[in-house]
């Protein structure tokens, strides 16, 4: 459902992307890992248009968006949500309201300025909310949540856009492993549920390892690797993240990559 062909993104004479060649599917979760600089970030943004690509294609469903302006880039937007790392709520709205702010492209402007949703809407933006286990917070302000609470409360609001993919940009760094693993689960089960296409920027080898169906190495703004979790290596850990050689990162590569391959084997059990 979005393919991604020679993508190219420069600064300058810095150039931050170079080539990516990149394809997912449908209701797939796939993690980019890599190192902070290594051009995660800008590649989400050339996704969804907030940065503007210096060369290639991004096709969307069959349809290069690369260049499409105006009114047609505010729909693609809406079938994109993002999940951005420092939340981006507004801190004295209610829970609820932030959610509906993922309704408003749906509404005319009067009803946003007024704050005035249709009842449906309402009643998505609750649902969403349930989703992620805060059904019991729609009335409280956003900014008297934990860190980990107003994460979940971003995940609400994209899901309320009813995306077809989902970007995710770091959305863990500033919270703690046992949030972390929370958030994650939460982006995972709603979009898994809703057959949402998930795009996760992660630097966590072992959330990646844990929660991607796939696995995107990037670094300097090239694709290391492309592939299941358990074809990850300590040695192409150490490509990813420049000659890093850890004895307890290549440990964790390892029996994470165990972990993941005895899951494979029993679910093709099941199967």
């Amino acid at each position: 459902m979005l393919k991604i062909n020679n993508l190219h993104k420069s600064y300058g004479d810095n150039q931050v992307l170079r080539g990516i060649d990149l394809a997912i599917n449908e209701g797939e979760f796939v993690v980019i890992l890599g190192p902070s600089g290594a051009g995660k970030s800008t590649l989400l943004r050339c996704i969804n248009r907030l940065t503007e690509a210096t060369d290639g294609e991004i096709e969307l469903n069959g349809r290069n968006i690369a260049h499409v302006k105006g009114k047609e880039l505010l729909k693609i937007r809406q079938s994109v949500g993002m999940i951005f790392q420092h939340h981006n709520l507004t801190k004295r709205l209610s829970v609820l309201k932030n959610v509906l702010v993922g309704r408003m492209s749906n509404l005319p402007f009067w009803s946003c300025a007024m704050q005035l949703f249709p009842k449906q809407d309402i009643d998505i933006a609750k649902e969403c909310l349930d989703q992620v286990g805060l059904d019991d917070k729609q009335n409280a302000r956003a900014d008297s949540l934990s860190g980990g609470q107003q994460q979940r409360v971003g995940i609400a609001r994209a899901l309320a856009q009813n995306p077809e993919l989902m970007l995710a940009d770091e959305p863990v760094a500033s919270l703690d492993p046992k949030s972390s693993r929370k958030v994650l689960t939460y982006i995972q089960n709603s979009c898994k549920q809703r057959n949402i296409a998930v795009l996760c920027n992660l630097h966590q080898i072992d959330y990646a390892m844990e929660f991607g169906e796939r696995i995107v190495g990037l670094s300097e703004g090239k694709v290391i690797f492309d592939g299941l979790p358990e074809d990850l290596t300590p040695d192409i850990v150490s490509q990813i993240y420049s000659g890093l050689e850890d004895d307890s990162i290549s440990q964790l590569v390892l029996r994470m990559a165990e972990k993941r391959r005895q899951q494979r084997i029993q679910a093709e059990k099941v199967a």
